[in-house]
């Protein structure tokens, strides 16, 4: 039997910023990890990232039911099943989020998760490396957040395309403005990929505190209503690990609630449909699954400025050779360089479209579109008002759960679509794109009134892999709600979660960067030392 003054389940984004901090404060913590190592060229290679989200050694592999909403297809749900979790398989795009996400998160119950007091930790955690000096930005946290040298034209075609088009430019989007058109920032350090494994859980290894434990979490072990430790199926069998002080999820979004309702802690008559002794009646374990959907908006290109001269087996050779060598050349990016962030009307307060720009035509799944020269952007509305649910598919701890993210069933989803399919063709129209823009191939010019839009999103729109809120953060008093503002499990003792389950609303853009807060922040709220000064910016 194992025994650390605290026991956290899961080596990803926020397990590992979590386990990092408390080690730093000289606690021994124990950290339970299914997956294996992160070594290896297909995850630290930032070009080679359609590799490892498709590896069933690296990816829990889990997919949705049948989404009605999208002629009953089946998404792909990735999450990390590997040192560094989610941030070793991701395409390392760092977005925080937009101060109103965070001040939403406050006004609807969570109470200190506001911009002001989200900022400092959003500071603590990265070393920026994107410009001249800002007092939004950290210098000497343990992730490096850079941007790539966009030396392909495309990339600067499509800022100034989307300035052409009436949009404001933005030299920050991660600081005073989201809003506008700029470089992406990216979790890249020295043309490696730089995830919360190598920005944490490698440095607290070195403490002599933390102690990694290989298997699967299979429930929380409980004395009356005190969590006391966690079950884990090891080589060997089954044995307990042990907390003196507390225990705390960050299993991801899928397994947090999985874990949870595992040990009693959830919907009752889910429970009790599935013979489990209830714990604690929560019926927001599982509940409030939120995700972003996106499109890929492709174009044929003119002149052979993309990637795709390298798309082959001797051109992706040679990528992988420069990078195997010297960590640079285009294998060192992960070449989503350039991005936007706007309002699909002005009746919106806060933009609620991303867009990443690829100089590619291609999917995620690494297969391309269409043979030759392309370029595209992926966009999708950030705050669908759809919620879907995580429930489980059995009491064995082995067996994946039911995901059912219910895309497209809010008929405000169709609208927000539809604008970006209209307004992304209005950014690609603009004469930045002259010298570089051939036919539509995705959806195809073809394709315009409402109907046409409608059917194509049903067939082609896919998930941006950004699941969240299945354990979200609110006042104690709400029914609803699963963890209380410092994340503590509301109705035991000695339980927390820390990890994107806890968002109460999905954040503007890609989830890394607050999941990271999240654990950051938790730290923090388990230590009891005091919180970071909240920023007046």
């Amino acid at each position: 039997m194992a025994l650390a003054d605290y026991v956290i389940v899961g080596a990803g984004s926020a397990g590992c910023a979590l386990a990092y901090r408390l080690v730093e404060a000289g606690c021994s913590v124990a950290l339970i990890e299914f997956g294996g190592t992160d070594y290896g060229p297909y995850i630290q290679m930032p070009g080679a990232l359609s590799y490892p989200m498709n590896m069933s050694r690296y990816d829990w592999g889990f997919a949705s039911q049948p989404e009605p909403g999208l002629d009953h297809r089946r998404l792909a749900t990735p999450r990390g099943k590997v040192l560094g979790g989610s941030s070793s398989i991701n395409g390392m795009v760092f977005v925080r989020g937009n101060r109103k996400d965070f001040d939403h998160w406050s006004e609807s119950g969570a109470e200190g998760w506001d911009y002001a007091h989200v900022l400092p930790y959003f500071k603590r955690m990265e070393t920026w490396h994107g410009g001249a000096p800002s007092e939004y930005r950290g210098t000497d946290g343990p992730l490096h957040v850079t941007r790539g040298p966009r030396s392909n034209p495309l990339f600067d075609a499509f800022i100034t395309a989307g300035q052409q088009a009436g949009y404001p430019l933005t030299p920050d989007y991660n600081g005073a403005q989201q809003e506008g058109f700029g470089p992406m920032e990216a979790t890249i350090w020295k043309g490696r990929r730089w995830s919360a494994a190598n920005a944490y859980l490698r440095p607290a290894m070195r403490s002599g505190r933390l102690q990694l434990i290989a298997g699967m979490a299979r429930r929380v072990l409980f004395e009356g209503n005190r969590a006391v430790g966690v079950e884990v199926t090891r080589r060997r069998g089954t044995q307990q690990i042990r907390a003196r002080r507390e225990v705390i999820l960050s299993a991801s979004s899928i397994n947090t609630p999985k874990l949870l309702m595992l040990s009693g802690i959830g919907p009752a008559d889910h429970l009790k449909d599935h013979g489990i002794d209830l714990r604690a009646d929560r019926p927001g374990v599982g509940a409030n699954l939120q995700d972003h959907l996106e499109v890929y908006m492709q174009y044929h290109a003119t002149k052979p400025v993309t990637l795709f001269s390298y798309y082959n087996l001797f051109g992706k050779g040679r990528v992988g050779l420069e990078w195997l060598l010297r960590h640079k050349g285009l294998g060192a990016s992960n070449q989503f360089e350039s991005c936007g962030f706007i309002r699909s009307s002005e009746v919106v307060d806060y933009p609620d479209i991303q867009y990443h720009f690829l100089p590619l035509a291609v999917r995620y799944d690494g297969k391309a579109a269409a043979q030759g020269h392309g370029f595209q952007a992926h966009v999708g509305p950030m705050r669908s008002k759809s919620r879907g649910t995580v429930r489980l598919a059995s009491v064995d701890p082995a067996e994946a759960p039911e995901i059912r993210f219910n895309y497209m069933s809010h008929p405000d989803d169709w609208a927000e679509f539809r604008a970006c399919v209209r307004l992304t063709r209005k950014i690609f129209g603009q004469s930045a794109f002259d010298d570089y823009r051939g036919e539509e191939i995705q959806p195809g010019a073809s394709i315009e009134t409402d109907a046409q839009i409608d059917a194509f999103i049903r067939e082609h729109a896919e998930s941006a892999y950004h699941p969240c809120g299945t354990a979200r953060v609110g006042a104690a008093d709400d029914p609803d709600a699963v963890v209380d503002p410092e994340l503590r499990v509301i109705g035991v003792q000695g339980l927390r979660v820390a990890d994107s389950s806890i968002f109460p609303r999905i954040t503007n853009g890609n989830l890394n960067a607050p999941s990271i807060m999240t654990g950051e922040k938790a730290a923090d709220h388990i230590l009891g030392q005091g919180m970071l000064a909240p920023s007046n910016l």
